[in-house]
């Protein structure tokens, strides 16, 4: 477990499954006000662990371990390939198909910036670029913010992604796409080459040219698939009246289908910089039993996971929760601290190995742009971690 404690440090937690003994590692990295500052880490193929977080548009942040599973070992390390790290935000680790570790990341900002693919070599305990080239690059004019690259079912790395003008999240525009085998070599959904780095006036990759101020969010165009385990893109923007509405894209021909999934009576405005206060939530769609599935959290429509039409690609109904739903939300539960606005996060993580779902929960004052609240300030939250039994006989955590 990565998180900040009380006194803003980035610390990691580490027991063995299924015991209660907890080892704790405080690294030398402490938070301030800004929520772009999470942690990511990930294992490598001899059981080394790397963390990296807590930057926006700062110099590289990053740990790696001596030992296999040993958190005590872990230690700064000052570089990676030493280019392009003094301005590094939203990092991120993946494997490739071979189990090697990738770590991606932005250099630059928020409309310049440019992002860059490095590769571990356990061997030699040493990074080096898996691209010769960024993956994306907005040509000092916008930067793209992507979602993926994420592994489907068809053994395909999927990828989505807006441009963004300025720091102004308004500014977004242009939903686009591409796919890869090997993270290294790209195309279209229909299959057509695509020259890196991507760039602006790549045309052949878009999904959907939503205008700038036209009602899209970074992090809007969630991955998804139906049950051929063909490609689902989910997505907001406003509709001919101005209101902010659930759109879903699948690949048709050399194009795509563009379908309005929603009718709702609401506009979220999308505007500032910073983090922004959630107007509308959503999942990507998954096929489960029959059905095409997603989650959605919304101020003015019931949250929760809603059944997709597949004649139609339209929100059908709310779909009720199911038992392990019902007793994750119980244990969860209400927001204990009498400190106004707190909000309860989670994170959730599958163990399919030991049918178990592992929850973290704390509390939270809702996003505040990133910038400094006046006192008073409420108490440093209880962080704790909730197992559940993904079994139907199992009532409590």
């Amino acid at each position: 477990v990565a998180y900040y404690d009380a006194e803003r440090n980035m610390k990691i937690a580490s027991r063995e499954l299924g015991s209660n003994d907890w080892s704790y590692k405080t690294l030398p990295s402490q938070i301030e006000w800004d929520s772009h500052n999470d942690i990511v880490m990930a294992v490598d193929r001899d059981g080394c662990l790397h963390v990296s977080g807590n930057m926006h548009v700062v110099p590289l942040v990053y740990f790696r371990s001596r030992e296999s599973g040993d958190i005590s070992t872990l230690e700064p390390v000052p570089a990676m390939t030493g280019e392009e790290e003094s301005r590094v935000t939203y990092p991120r680790f993946l494997k490739d198909n071979e189990g090697r570790l990738i770590f991606s990341y932005r250099s630059g900002m928020s409309g310049n910036g440019v992002n860059f693919y490095n590769v571990y070599d356990e061997k030699t305990r040493t990074w080096s670029r898996l691209l010769d080239t960024p993956l994306f690059d907005g040509e000092g004019k916008m930067n793209a913010y992507p979602l993926g690259p994420d592994r489907g079912p068809d053994g395909w790395f999927h990828m989505s992604w807006v441009w963004r003008d300025t720091i102004d999240a308004s500014t977004n525009h242009d939903l686009n796409y591409a796919r890869s085998r090997d993270l290294i070599h790209w195309e279209t959904a229909s299959g057509q080459p695509v020259a890196l780095p991507i760039r602006p006036e790549e045309k052949a990759t878009l999904i959907d040219p939503v205008p700038v101020r036209g009602g899209i969010i970074n992090g809007s165009g969630d991955l998804g698939f139906d049950a051929d385990g063909k490609i689902l893109i989910a997505f907001i923007k406003f509709d001919k009246a101005g209101l902010t509405q659930l759109y879903l894209a699948r690949p048709e021909g050399d194009g795509w289908k563009i379908t309005q999934a929603s009718d709702w009576d609401y506009r979220w405005e999308i505007e500032g910089g910073g983090s922004l206060n959630s107007g509308i939530r959503h999942s990507g769609v998954q096929a489960e039993n029959g059905e095409l599935l997603i989650s959605i959290n919304h101020p003015t429509v019931k949250n929760g996971t809603w059944r997709i039409d597949p004649a139609t690609m339209k929100l059908d109904r709310r779909m009720p929760a199911d038992p392990l739903q019902r007793r994750m939300a119980r244990a969860v539960g209400k927001v204990r601290s009498p400190f106004p606005e707190m909000e309860v996060q989670k994170l959730e993580l599958a163990l399919p190995a030991k049918q178990e779902i592992h929850v973290l929960r704390w509390e939270t004052l809702p996003a505040f742009g990133d910038l400094p609240r006046p006192k008073p300030w409420p108490e440093p939250s209880d962080l704790e971690l909730l197992e559940f039994p993904v079994t139907p006989e199992a009532e409590t955590p």
